[in-house]
């Protein structure tokens, strides 16, 4: 019985150790995606607001000529 019992702890300890493993894991993946989700849109912004710069320049130029 005593066999039996530490067989069974020694095994949740080992799930243990493979859930935060697995877990860990989960985090980095999240981690990764959003990460390439706030390079993607800041990105975007950027080159929004280089469009609308560049429009606002045409537009000076075009009033000094």
């Amino acid at each position: 019985m005593a066999c039996g019992l530490a067989f069974a702890q020694k095994q949740d300890a080992k799930d243990a150790g493979t859930d935060m493993k697995d877990a860990g894991k989960d985090v980095g993946h999240a981690a990764k995606h959003t990460g390439r989700a706030v390079k993607k849109g800041t990105k975007k912004g950027v080159h929004k607001v280089a469009g609308k710069t560049e429009e606002g320049a045409a537009k000076v130029k075009d009033k000094t000529q």
